[in-house]
């Protein structure tokens, strides 16, 4: 008896060695590499972001929509291409933002959206000054919930300045998103804070490289956000870094004061495909990454990714998980 004892004890012993150097080894794995398009890098990214995070900018470029009069031909950059970048980070939810190559002709939008679904995804266009509220209503059917003003570079795009103010009224309850540089937020604040639609900034406000909270625009985007108007995107440090990733260090200050400022009003976005950076693109898992750096508490980050985006885009909102009864 003795012996068939000390058999089994030897045996369990095995078992429970067997079970627990695979929890040993999974730990020590490295991480899948994922080759995503447009972006450098395969690993994924150290931060984990919550269930049902929203990448709330990215671009869709496709060769079935043609480029607009005047604007360069893009590399492809499809919605099954950007599934990809969604597995590699753990996005589930999208928005998909109107590229200026495509010009007020939103049908490549409207297409990725309708792709990735209406569950999952909302965009953002860019309207000509005469679109009708028809038009208006039908977009809004298709996913769109904001109007898109990209005007830092007036002499390359459709929009302009003077666009904002006539445009940006809405009966559907749309936001305007600006693209404007730090320079031009600050010059034209007074028309900025008369508008009587809610505001999205994109990239940071592009606050530039060592200026931070002493821009006159951190000033302007600071009122915004603390009347509840407007919200801004932590995207884009490498359009106004100088020393670069993986920590866009010299934007760093900037993008902190903002998500310190207001967590409830920050959104999240990759940029994908990084149209501006033509030579080498950014690792996109860095640009999730550096969102641990900026704004450093949890909770924040669960507004930033998830929370954020549900009230200002209409996702539903993720259903609260129960605790299992026991018998």
């Amino acid at each position: 008896m003795r012996a068939s004892f000390s058999s089994r004890r030897v045996t369990a012993r095995r078992r429970s060695t067997r079970c627990s150097r695979p929890a040993r080894c999974r730990h020590r794995r490295p991480p899948v590499a994922i080759e995503v398009p447009h972006s450098a890098g395969t690993a994924k990214p150290r931060l984990v972001p919550p269930p049902f995070s929203c990448d709330s900018h990215l671009h869709v470029y496709d060769a079935r929509f043609l480029a607009a009069p005047g604007q360069a031909v893009m590399p492809r950059a499809s919605v099954a291409e950007y599934r990809l970048l969604q597995s590699r980070l753990g996005t589930t939810r999208a928005v998909v933002v109107q590229p200026r190559a495509n010009g007020t002709d939103n049908t490549v939008t409207v297409d990725a959206v309708a792709q990735l679904g209406l569950a999952s995804a909302r965009g953002v266009a860019v309207l000509h000054p005469s679109a009708s509220d028809a038009q208006l209503r039908e977009l809004d059917a298709a996913g769109i919930r904001g109007l898109r003003i990209s005007a830092h570079e007036p002499l390359q795009g459709v929009c302009t300045v003077d666009m904002i103010e006539p445009r940006a009224p809405d009966p559907l309850g749309w936001h305007v998103q600006l693209h404007l540089t730090a320079d031009q937020l600050a010059a034209n604040s007074a028309m900025i804070e008369r508008l009587p639609c809610r505001i999205v900034i994109d990239h940071r406000a592009r606050l530039p490289a060592g200026a931070g909270s002493a821009h006159p625009a951190f000033a302007l985007v600071r009122r915004l956000l603390d009347a509840g108007r407007a919200w801004v995107k932590l995207s884009g440090p490498y359009l106004d870094s100088r020393t670069g990733g993986p920590a866009w260090a010299d934007v760093a200050g900037g993008a902190k004061a903002l998500a310190a400022a207001a967590p409830e009003r920050m959104l999240w976005g990759s940029d994908w495909p990084h149209p501006t950076e033509k030579d080498a693109k950014p690792d996109d898992a860095a640009l999730l990454d550096v969102l641990a750096d900026w704004a450093p508490h949890e909770a924040a980050r669960r507004r930033i990714l998830v929370t954020n985006p549900c009230e200002l885009y209409g996702f539903e909102p993720p259903q609260p998980t129960l605790p299992e009864e026991t018998p």
